[in-house]
């Protein structure tokens, strides 16, 4: 399956060639539409002029990493703070996986196993990880026995919940609707 996140084809395809790229899109989506999110990773690497690695934004300036995010049109409408929870990122699994992030799912022993390690990077709380491990399970075939359990709701199939059930534009079309009718719910409690 190919990703189909940012919506722009060459943003998707660093996405699907590049878990450095699908994990620092994941991060920076939060309060921005989901496109201009993992369209991040491929803004960064067209202005570095090349693919992203760990060690690299782990050591570079923060000041001067935070002015490339900046840079018009900024890749985050928060491009400092966002800048150094990509460093805090990079700096993790450049120490703890080797600036590999395909180690966090690679040999996990099940579902419960990744969710953790997914918790344990830098800016991912519960509900992050349990999305990126729901987008691991159905779009990269991540499956770890009990992987959709330890997804929680964002595991289920055939649910239009999050990014990990964006396949293209009208899977995009019903997590959105579905979103603002949850949004709607909530107010009305």
């Amino acid at each position: 399956m190919r990703i189909q996140l940012a919506q722009r084809s060459e943003a998707d395809e660093l996405l699907g060639r590049s878990p450095l790229a699908l994990l620092v899109g994941m991060l920076l989506d939060q309060q921005i539409p989901m496109e201009q999110a993992f369209t991040g990773p491929y803004t960064i690497s067209e202005r570095l002029g090349h693919d992203l690695t760990a060690e690299e934004i782990a050591s570079f300036d923060p000041d001067a990493f935070a002015a490339l995010l900046a840079q018009k049109p900024a890749v985050h409408r928060y491009p400092k703070s966002m800048a150094a929870r990509v460093q805090q990122l990079a700096a993790y699994l450049a120490e703890h996986h080797d600036g590999r992030p395909e180690r966090i799912w690679q040999d996990a022993a099940d579902g419960a196993e990744l969710l953790k390690r997914l918790q344990a990077l830098p800016g991912y709380g519960r509900q992050k990880a349990q999305i990126f491990l729901a987008l691991l399970g159905k779009q990269l075939g991540v499956t770890p026995p009990g992987w959709r359990e330890a997804a929680g709701p964002y595991g289920e199939e055939g649910s239009y919940r999050s990014v990990a059930d964006v396949v293209d534009a009208d899977s995009l079309g019903r997590v959105r609707a579905a979103k603002q009718e949850a949004k709607r719910a909530a107010k009305a409690q």
